[in-house]
């Protein structure tokens, strides 16, 4: 390969993108498209991990940013009307999802980010960017808390790294609501099918839903199906699924693993403890790709009553604080 490494930017299919390479990996990150890290690829093996568009699917992508890459959901999942209390007041965001009555995902993985850092060298490619939020900031009409999130993505010779900050730059206190709708393709290996794949994940147990995709605050009970993610593993389209589980780490990580039994290809996706939920949506068990998101919060959290913060991952920061997790994303090999 010509470039061991780099740092830089340029372009994805006629939008701005920072890219890095590293060794046999590349990544690409958009950040005037929610700091959506679009695509990362193992060019020595041709394989694809995450659902980045095409050419001719940008419209679509511009317009569901939330289903290609790792968009930034925050605050994620769904909110009751829109609303949600936070120490005794009640903040309200605009209902977008009109047929359920819902405000879903925020905004943060549509807006502009900043790019405050970028840097190849023998060691790491790196890229830092930002959303700071202040005075004139479309979230302080809705959200009015001062805060910056930051991330910063890290490509070595082993693999990707996510970091992620957030920080209360305010004088009160402020909920942390955060969440990645990250896209992962299965296939990933190209001459692979659908049917080659397995995975497995760090869940303990699956919420009940009501109609409007919202908790009821019982559980359901596992399908065989959805024991066999928590150990062997399952094909991640056995069925339609739009399922919210809670985490629990096994071996002290939490993390999903992707199994190619063709080639024993495996692309681990490990989270970080902090995330206490897990939601796996597989757009109708297409075939082609499926989310497995690690959330701090339970969904609609604000609003649950009866249950304790810990439990529903309802996270305050103090003015000053900073809440801080890294997810890592690599590849084994094992016998087929």
């Amino acid at each position: 390969m010509e470039t061991q490494f780099a740092a830089y930017e340029g372009d994805f299919h006629g939008e701005h993108a920072v890219w890095l390479k590293h060794g046999q990996y590349e990544a690409a990150v958009l950040p005037e498209l929610g700091a959506n890290l679009i695509l990362f690829r193992d060019l020595e093996n041709g394989f694809r991990y995450l659902r980045e568009p095409e050419p001719d699917e940008m419209e679509d992508f511009k317009a569901n940013p939330g289903v290609y890459g790792i968009p930034v959901l925050f605050p994620p999942n769904r909110y009751d009307g829109g609303k949600f209390a936070w120490e005794g007041k009640v903040y309200e965001l605009p209902i977008n999802e009109p047929d359920r009555c819902n405000h879903l995902h925020g905004f943060m993985h549509k807006l502009p980010w900043t790019v405050d850092y970028i840097k190849g060298d023998e060691y790491e490619s790196v890229v830092v960017l930002s959303q700071q939020v202040r005075d004139g900031h479309l979230y302080k009409q809705y959200f009015p808390f001062e805060f910056t999130i930051t991330l910063r993505y890290t490509l070595t010779g082993k693999g990707l790294q996510q970091q992620v900050t957030v920080t209360n730059d305010g004088k009160e206190n402020m909920p942390n609501l955060l969440a990645f709708h990250t896209a992962i393709n299965a296939p990933f290996v190209p001459g692979s099918k659908a049917s080659d794949y397995t995975f497995n994940i760090t869940i303990g147990q699956r919420r009940e839903m009501n109609e409007r995709m919202l908790p009821t605050g019982k559980f359901q009970p596992l399908s065989a199906e959805e024991e066999q993610m928590k150990t062997e593993g399952v094909s991640p389209f056995f069925d339609s699924m739009d399922n919210h589980y809670t985490a629990v780490p096994q071996n002290g990580r939490n993390r999903m693993e992707l199994t190619d039994n063709r080639t024993g290809d495996v692309f681990v996706y490990d989270a970080g403890t902090a995330y206490k939920h897990w939601m796996i949506w597989n757009n109708g068990a297409c075939g082609k790709f499926f989310c497995p998101e690690p959330q701090i919060n339970l969904v609609n959290a604000p609003n649950i009553t009866g249950l304790p913060t810990e439990e529903i991952g309802l996270i305050g920061l103090a003015p000053g604080e900073k809440w801080i997790e890294t997810s890592s994303f690599y590849a084994i090999k094992r016998a087929k």
